[in-house]
């Protein structure tokens, strides 16, 4: 399972970056560390995600990504680490007499420990600099940043939670989350650039081997830093808020290669420093299904709906700020090995996001993304692959909407 989430997460990378999904071979169970590097081949266009029109721009490009990875299995203790670094360059950039050259840096850690049969504790951190927004909002995680923005663009995010079981058939899971985003760009830094904290608190009941009941609470606040001045007399810090989510739900095993999980409930938002704005009272759902369905394959779909950040703070005199969005986010992804070194793999996804307050309060947006990856292994440490990569932002903003296609072709080592 852990493998799993491993795949999911890089191929969801891979999407917004041409980079393909890639799972470290840790079969030989003596090996602690992993070390691979890919060069790719690419076309995309339209790199900068401009609108349709005389500004979309396409280019060939190349691209090195190096990765390491470490993984420390201990008594009662698991330590782990990767870094994959992307360099990227783009033709038609260093023709227009532009910067040619993108860097990527992404930094995962996280730690296992189980102090003994009822306490356990998981703490984990990923740390992202890149352009596209697709590396920098995590995967089953709504955005409100859809285009690619230049810069060293900043995000990270940590969790740690602690699980005790109580009793054979009560536990509780307390957890704290932080998200951090920074943008260089000084007109999306005021709209952008926020800390977000969330502490939850679960109540399980095993009613079953196969079947935990749960009811649970969060509290979540949102504070935005860019110190800027976003509209009229609004500033950065008038979209600060705060909510309190109830939900209640069940995971279950179907089988054991088949399991599910859903939470659905209401979270209640105060605006605490836009007087105008008052409280709002939304749906909050979180599902999803894993299946491993045969070695080396396994599926994925998720649902979530919940409010998020945006980029857009158009001010009405009737609607005031634009104060975020509520997006349903629909999520799939499917790996599938086709012959012992043939592996074809999916990943799709679907954002409706309609905004709150302002200029287009009640308008929406909707985001379409799909990567198909095949991958070839010759032998243990070298493979090939190629992709392709599609995305459509559809926008009732004007200049707002557009489409994009990538596709690449590479090589891969591993050692």
């Amino acid at each position: 399972m852990k493998k799993f989430i491993v795949s999911m997460g890089l191929a969801a990378a891979g999407t917004a970056s041409l980079q393909a999904a890639y799972t470290p071979d840790m079969s030989d169970t003596s090996k602690i560390w992993t070390v691979s590097a890919s060069l790719r081949s690419f076309y995309d266009d339209n790199y900068t995600t401009a609108s349709n029109g005389p500004n979309k721009k396409g280019s060939f490009g190349i691209q090195v990504s190096p990765q390491f990875e470490i993984n420390v299995p201990l008594t009662q203790t698991e330590l782990g680490m990767r870094y994959i670094y992307g360099l990227s360059y783009y033709e038609e950039r260093d023709h227009l007499g532009q910067s040619p050259y993108d860097q990527t840096h992404q930094l995962s850690l996280w730690a296992d420990h189980s102090f003994n049969e009822r306490w356990h504790a998981r703490a984990e951190n990923s740390f992202v600099v890149a352009q596209d927004p697709g590396l920098i909002t995590p995967i089953g995680v709504p955005s409100g940043e859809s285009q690619r923005v230049e810069g060293n663009n900043i995000s990270n995010t940590g969790k740690i939670s602690v699980t005790t079981d109580w009793t054979d058939l009560f536990s509780t899971v307390l957890a704290y989350k932080n998200s951090f985003y920074d943008y260089q760009n000084k007109g999306l830094a005021g709209l952008l650039n926020r800390d977000e904290n969330l502490i939850s608190l679960d109540l399980q009941w095993h009613v079953m081997p196969t079947t935990t009941a749960f009811v649970g609470y969060q509290y979540g606040q949102v504070v935005y830093s860019g110190g800027e001045p976003i509209g009229l007399s609004y500033v950065s810090s008038s979209k600060d808020d705060r909510s309190h989510y109830g939900y209640v739900g069940v995971q279950h095993s179907f089988f054991d290669n088949l399991k599910g999980s859903v939470s659905v409930g209401v979270q209640y938002t105060e605006d605490y420093n836009d007087s105008a704005a008052g409280s709002q009272v939304s749906p909050y759902v979180n599902a999803s299904l894993v299946y491993t369905y045969a070695s080396g394959s396994y599926a994925e779909i998720g649902l979530t709906h919940t409010r998020n950040a945006t980029d857009i703070a158009a001010v009405s005199t009737v609607d005031g700020l634009t104060l975020d969005q509520e997006s349903t986010l629909v999520y799939g992804s499917v790996n599938h090995q086709l012959t012992s070194k043939l592996v074809a793999s999916a990943i799709a996804s679907f954002q409706d996001s309609a905004y709150n307050g302002g200029l287009y309060n009640g308008q929406s947006d909707d985001y379409y993304s799909l990567g198909l990856s095949l991958t070839y292994k010759f032998t243990r440490n070298f493979s090939a692959e190629g992709g392709y990569n599609f995305d459509d932002y559809v926008s009732d903003i004007q200049g707002q909407a557009y489409t994009r296609n990538r596709v690449f072709l590479g090589v891969t080592a591993t050692f």
